[in-house]
This record gives structure tokens, C-alpha cells and sequence, in this order.
């Protein structure tokens, strides 16, 4: 017999620790209200037959193969690139890790949330902003923000600590080579100690973890939004459920797990940088009904005591800036203060004519 939806729900996933997990290993035969998405949200059509581009990485020096990058970042904002020298067993190492944190007792994970971790850069939570949002997220999370290997021993939860680090430093080559790419399509030479804090200054690490859910039609894993990275690189595993809407489209494509690929996809912090040259695309990741699936996104931003505005090559020409300057940090609070809603956080940069 199926259990009851407890009482007190947030109380349940949260101040105790079972996230949307605890509640998709009761056994409920439905999601509760509290996560049912409003209709509009739910019938939004996945077509198929369309990919965003897969882009071989073995010769990234090659004009072709830089073409392909930029070319992708600017009509999709997304691409899949296989050859990318993180070794596959990091990526397994880092999968595995994900799934054994998410194995620990409720009373182990809720020593990580935010009224209890030790840190501020440490987060253990559920859905998107709770207490903004109308309809809740049926994924969990670890949020990761680094600051310093010494940091990260000392206050990472150690089931996946030494596997996420490793998987951030094994990416710093592929994230410095697709910047400097680019960049220089940007009228931008190269990433260099001038700029480097201003592309890549920050990074953060997420452990997402979506399990089995009932009726999953009805709710959503993650709401249709854009990241407010410069660059975002995501791990999927085999089950897949990521899918993006393409400048100018309606419906939704899936991205397709490709084994050892990442997904590569332009942040809010690009697009401003870039002065919409490059786009930052909305995407959103589905429930499902059968398997447990999880992600593993690095997030690369700017500092946050840095200023986003269109780059200066970029405007050298006479182009006529999109975007005004804004403190990188009061961008992200935006982000964080309201739900998932589309694009909507890059019109708080906007110029708007009057």
C-alpha cells in the first residue's frame, strides 16, 4: 500500500534531510500539488529529429573545428563535444560519487543544508527557491561553489569530494581552450591573466540528483531557464531528460546522452559579454517516470565582485551596447531571488530604450 504524503512537506524533505528523494521511495502513487506545474508549463511539445551540433575536440586548433565552436555558440548555445581529454573515468568516478552522497542517511545530508553546513559555499537542497517558486522542482541538489582545495577538503562532503574536485581541475584545460576560442571571435586574443578572472574567476560544482516520480507528466525536474554562467559544462549520464529551445523556436529539443561527451552551453554572462553575439538558451529537464537519473554541471562565472557589460572589442567598431554594467553578484541574487522563468534574468541587464 502506498504511504501517505507527509503532513508537513517542506518539513519532511528538508529540515529532515529526505529531499524529493524520500518522498519518490515512498511509494506515492502521485506527485503532491505542492510540485504539479501549471499547465503551459507542462505542454510544451519535445520534437524530434533535430540535434544541437557534436563537435570533435581532437584537433581544437584547427580553423574548422573553431568555426564549429563559435558557429554553435552562436546560432544554438549549446553543443555536445566528444575527444575532449577529460578522462572517462573521471566522469564515471564523478557519477558514482553523485550517487553515493545521495545514498547517505537523511541525518548525513541534512548536515549540509543551509541552516546547518559549514559553510556558505557548501549547499544541500531541494527544488529550485522554494519559497518563490508556484509549483516545486522534483530534483535534489549539492551545490558546490569553489574557493580553495584546502576549503574543499575541510568542508565538502567527503562521499564526493575528492571525485568532484578532480573532475573540476581535469576540466580547466577544455574550459581555458573553449574560452579562449571563443574569445577570440570577440576580437579578444587569448585568456591571459588581464581577463582571466573576468571569464572564468569562479566555478561551481552541482550534484544533481532526479529520482523515480509518479505521474512525472505533471511536474518538471528543472524549469525552463538560462545559466547565469560565462560557460556551463555538463556531465549527463545515460538516462536523459535535458531539453533546450533554440533562438526562434517553440518547441523543445532533447539532448541525446552521448557517452564520454559534455554538453557545452553558453551562460547569461557571455551573452552580455559578448553583446548577444553569443546566446545564452533557455533549457529545462524533465521528470521520469521509471529510472533515477543524475547531472553534474561546472558552472564557470565571472567573480563575484567583477562588472558584466559588453567588452569593449566588442563595441570598438561603433556597435551600439545591448547591455548595460552590472555588478556580477547583484545579477546572480536577481537569479536566485525569483523561480525559474525563461530568459527573464538577462532582461535585468538589458538597455531598454525609452
Amino acid at each position: 500500500m502506498a504511504a501517505a504524503i507527509p503532513s508537513d512537506l517542506s518539513e519532511f524533505v528538508m529540515v529532515k534531510g529526505n529531499g524529493v528523494k524520500g518522498l519518490s521511495e515512498m511509494g506515492l502513487k502521485s506527485v503532491p500539488r505542492e510540485y504539479i506545474q501549471p499547465l503551459e508549463e507542462r505542454m510544451m511539445k519535445v520534437v524530434s529529429g533535430e540535434f544541437i551540433p557534436i563537435i570533435d575536440m581532437a584537433n581544437c586548433d584547427e580553423p574548422k573545428v573553431q568555426d564549429a565552436i563559435c558557429d554553435a555558440a552562436q546560432k544554438w548555445g549549446f553543443f555536445q563535444i566528444i575527444n575532449h581529454g577529460v578522462p572517462l573515468h573521471v566522469l564515471e568516478n564523478v557519477k558514482d560519487a553523485t550517487h553515493r552522497f545521495y545514498q547517505m542517511p537523511p541525518q548525513e545530508k541534512v548536515k549540509f543544508t543551509k541552516e546547518n553546513s559549514p559553510s556558505n559555499h557548501v549547499r544541500y537542497g531541494s527544488s529550485f527557491s522554494p519559497e518563490a517558486e508556484k509549483a516545486l522542482e522534483w530534483k535534489d541538489y549539492l551545490s558546490l561553489f569553489y574557493v580553495s582545495d584546502h576549503e574543499a577538503q575541510t568542508t565538502w562532503p567527503s562521499a564526493c569530494r575528492d571525485e568532484a574536485l578532480e573532475y573540476m581541475k581535469r576540466s580547466e584545460i577544455l574550459i581555458k581552450q573553449l574560452l579562449n576560442v571563443l574569445v577570440k571571435r570577440l576580437n579578444v586574443s587569448k585568456i591571459d591573466e588581464t581577463n582571466e578572472a573576468l571569464f572564468m574567476g569562479s566555478k561551481r560544482i552541482n550534484l544533481n540528483y532526479y529520482p523515480v516520480c509518479p505521474n512525472h507528466e505533471e511536474t518538471i525536474a528543472i524549469g525552463r531557464h538560462s545559466d547565469v554562467s560565462t560557460l556551463t559544462i555538463l556531465l549527463q549520464d545515460e538516462i536523459g531528460g535535458l531539453h533546450v529551445r533554440a533562438p526562434n523556436h517553440r518547441d523543445w529539443i532533447h539532448v541525446p546522452p552521448i557517452s564520454g561527451a559534455l554538453v557545452i552551453n553558453i551562460g547569461d554572462a557571455l551573452q552580455v559579454m559578448s553583446n548577444g553575439r553569443y546566446k545564452s538558451i533557455e533549457h529545462r529537464v524533465s521528470a521520469n517516470g521509471s529510472k533515477i537519473r543524475v547531472s553534474v554541471p561546472i558552472f564557470v562565472n565571472p567573480r563575484p565582485s567583477d562588472v558584466i557589460g559588453p567588452l569593449p572589442q566588442v563595441l570598438a567598431s561603433g556597435e551600439k551596447a545591448m547591455y548595460r554594467d552590472v555588478l556580477y553578484s547583484d545579477y546572480v541574487k536577481h537569479f536566485f531571488r525569483k523561480s525559474h522563468d525563461g530568459k527573464m534574468t538577462v532582461e535585468y541587464a538589458k538597455i531598454h530604450s525609452l
